[in-house]
């Protein structure tokens, strides 16, 4: 795939339509051919649109892929705030690892790949997909802290790598247990939050 930052422009309903069209092209040939074998002749035969219309929106391959991505991550595993930092954290975890252990994860594992090498797709990455992400769990938790419900003194992105990391590790690197459930989640919940959340003891 091409070297580029994903940049679709806004569209009217038929551009909407289009959209759709190739988004969906390029995810469905990216299951039957592998996403290295894209090319948007491909995905413009497979959607009918034509390939300067979907030029026109997409600067080469790389970008088409980043929007089919978060078009169906972004449905598929929201950040929905819940009545505690813990439940949020929990739910939306195990929304996100639902999403990987299908077509998003071998999306995404292959963005990081090719992200290594190609800065304006990392650019993409941490642009579109991972700093907003990560902007609305910091918010969550700095909610809590206000509220006393985690330690004041928390710094949230390690509190976020510590929760995250663990994900992504096992996304990313192949071992015997790596896999992606909701037991994972829960065990990695409790071990995280048992050492954030405040405790208001009394003394004995």
């Amino acid at each position: 795939m091409g070297a580029s930052e994903s940049g679709s422009e806004p569209v009217g309903r038929r551009g909407a339509k289009a959209t759709a069209l190739i988004l969906h092209a390029a995810l469905e040939l990216g299951d039957e051919l592998g996403f290295e074998a894209l090319t948007v002749e491909k995905i413009a035969d497979r959607s009918g649109i034509a390939k300067t219309t979907i030029y026109r929106r997409w600067p080469n391959v790389s970008a088409i892929v980043m929007d089919a991505f978060l078009s169906q991550v972004m449905k598929d595993a929201p950040i929905v705030e819940k009545a505690t930092v813990r439940e949020t954290f929990a739910a939306a975890m195990k929304l996100l690892i639902h999403a990987y252990r299908g077509r998003n994860g071998l999306t995404l594992r292959t963005l990081i790949g090719r992200a290594q090498t190609d800065e304006n797709l990392r650019h993409a990455v941490e642009t579109r997909w991972v700093e907003p992400r990560r902007q609305s769990a910091r918010d969550i938790l700095k909610r809590g802290m206000r509220r006393g419900e985690l330690s004041p003194d928390l710094d949230p992105d390690i509190i976020l790598d510590a929760l995250y990391g663990a994900i992504y590790h096992r996304l990313l690197v192949p071992y015997k247990k790596s896999v992606l459930s909701a037991d994972f989640v829960d065990a990695l919940i409790a071990i995280i939050f048992n050492g954030i959340e405040s405790r208001n003891e009394e003394s004995v």
